[in-house]
């Protein structure tokens, strides 16, 4: 089970997907608002918190979460103050029931992973690809389009035609051909 903690909150935030299962892991924490308490009304307790990047809506809620479940924080670049653990560029990452490849995906932020499941069918993209081909920004620091569009390639390389769902930093869940909104960001960015 994949739930958007985040679905509804009318502040500034990233989504913030907690997945339950054998592992019950939160995707990003997301940012003004109470996060603890929406993760309580699913799953009575969190093993860990994976990291697509450390963009302040990603991490907002980071301290308050690791405080409630006494849980470490896994992120690619353990010198942030709140990455606990490093995830390595390829390590296997386990997420609910499943193992996820995780993907270092620069371009919108230098420390910016995706995790990717064959078995399962699912991307989750942090801020690289959304919606309808668009994709991060890339005129924050460390930004870099060249460097995005290498990393969209990447991912668009190592996913599946038959990808089920990707879900994004921002917005909605892709859910009908999200390998179509792959390609359309790879394409959109080199235009853009």
């Amino acid at each position: 089970m994949i739930r958007n903690i985040a679905t509804g909150v009318q502040s500034f935030t990233s989504n913030a997907f907690l997945v339950a299962g054998d592992q019950r892991v939160l995707v990003d924490t997301g940012a003004n608002f109470d996060a603890v308490g929406e993760i309580r009304t699913h799953v009575d307790d969190l093993d860990a918190v994976v990291l697509t990047h450390t963009h302040p809506d990603h991490v907002g809620n980071l301290e308050s979460v690791k405080d409630a479940f006494d849980v470490q924080s896994f992120g690619f670049d353990t010198d942030h103050p709140g990455v606990d653990v490093g995830i390595e560029d390829e390590e296997t990452v386990a997420l609910g029931d499943d193992d996820y490849l995780a993907l270092h995906t620069p371009g919108h932020k230098n420390d910016h992973l995706c995790f990717y499941s064959k078995s399962a069918g699912i991307l989750f993209a942090g801020d690289l690809i959304f919606q309808n081909g668009s994709f991060g920004r890339t005129d924050l620091e460390e930004g870099d389009r060249e460097t995005l569009i290498e990393s969209i390639d990447r991912v668009g390389a190592t996913v599946d035609e038959d990808l089920l769902e990707m879900h994004t930093g921002h917005g909605p869940s892709v859910t009908t051909n999200p390998y179509h909104d792959i390609e359309l960001a790879g394409k959109a960015a080199r235009m853009y």
